[in-house]
């Protein structure tokens, strides 16, 4: 004989609910709401790789820039104080590049999403006792 009507495979119990009984293992009964962002729980920088290639990218770019003014001063060479300036630039800014390139990079201030306890859940503090020496 077969499962009957409104039983499952046969089990007597599956197909209608003792009185009473609501199943607990459902993850629709309590929703939470979510926080748009994950929190944040370390206080971690960027990863070295990431970093050194950071300052090769920001090395590259200043010398880039030396060497546009560089030909610029070379053009204008008839033109003497932008030649000047020109010139200036063009050997002041390796030493500038080495110096932002071996300098770390700045800590950022962003806000944090940080775990933030529900007020009904925080444990209540306890009076200290200092005892002077």
């Amino acid at each position: 004989m077969g499962p009957g009507p409104g039983r499952a495979g046969g089990n007597p119990l599956a197909a209608r609910p003792v009185r009473g009984w609501v199943p607990v293992a459902s993850s629709a009964q309590f929703p939470r709401p979510r926080r748009p962002e994950p929190v944040l729980i370390t206080e971690a920088e960027p990863s070295m790789a990431e970093q050194h290639a950071f300052r090769k990218k920001r090395y590259a770019i200043t010398m880039g820039i030396r060497i546009v003014c560089l030909v610029l001063a070379a053009i204008f060479y008839k033109i003497v104080w932008l030649m000047l300036i020109l010139a200036i630039l063009g050997t002041v800014l390796p030493w500038v590049a080495v110096v932002m390139a071996n300098d770390r990079p700045p800590k950022k201030r962003v806000h944090v999403n940080r775990y933030d306890a529900r007020p009904d859940r925080v444990l209540e503090s306890r009076p200290t006792h200092v005892i002077d020496g």
